[in-house]
């Protein structure tokens, strides 16, 4: 081991008998005087704190470093393992021997029955349904268009409106007309292209009346055409 070297320091050794002569001159009080004399003496020059480092150890600072160990190296993968299929051998099949059986001559063969013939189905018979034939249907009123006959003709009223806007026309009517000669229904047949000089002789017609039509003496409904001319004077 090397041995440590200690600064020197200041030299106290003549210290003592100054101490040791005060004490007996003055007493302890000059004692105390001189040491504190001799304390602020070293303070104020220094001299103590050099004491002082020369006196205490150096600290010295370790630090420790953590050593990682390095990573193992990877293991390199293994070769993949080749594997040859076992081959087999070819599936042997038997061979079944063939028996011939002979045929017993003592044997008796019965003959074979003739097929029966089928007889054909019977056809179902047919029923004939005679069918009625349907009742014709009852004939309508006849048209009559010529020779029509009144007991009060029709009169039709102008509108006023179509005079004012000069509205003139034909319009054809077919009326249907009962037994007693009244006017049943009235429809228009060719407008006179006013509806309302079309509606003017329907309601004209509806208020005529007829004198009833006769056929084998006796009186029936017909229908009855009949034209009115809507005309400005």
């Amino acid at each position: 081991m090397n041995a440590i070297a200690w600064p020197a320091g200041p030299d106290f050794s003549g210290a003592a008998p100054l101490i040791g002569r005060l004490r007996a001159r003055f007493g302890p009080v000059a004692v105390v005087v001189a040491v504190h004399a001799l304390l602020f003496y070293l303070v104020s020059s220094g001299l103590l704190a050099r004491v002082a480092d020369a006196a205490l150890p150096r600290v010295v600072d370790v630090t420790f470093v953590a050593f990682e160990p390095e990573p193992p190296a990877p293991t390199p993968p293994a070769a993949p393992k080749v594997v040859t299929p076992a081959q087999l051998p070819p599936p042997v099949m038997p061979v079944v021997p063939t028996i011939e059986v002979a045929r017993n001559p003592d044997a008796i063969s019965l003959p074979q029955a003739a097929p029966q013939p089928v007889a054909p189905a019977a056809e179902p018979t047919r029923v004939a349904v005679a069918v009625a034939p349907a009742p014709a249907p009852p004939a309508g009123p006849k048209t009559i268009s010529t020779g029509v006959e009144y007991i009060q003709a029709p009169q039709p009223v102008y509108p006023s409106q179509s005079r004012r806007m000069g509205e003139q026309g034909k319009v054809v009517l077919r009326v249907l007309v009962d037994e007693k000669g009244r006017p049943d229904q009235v429809l228009v047949q060719h407008s006179s292209g006013s509806s309302r000089l079309d509606e003017a002789g329907r309601q004209a017609a509806l208020r005529a009346l007829f004198k009833p039509h006769l056929e084998d003496g006796r009186p029936v409904a017909v229908f009855v055409i009949v034209p009115l001319n809507f005309q400005l004077g």
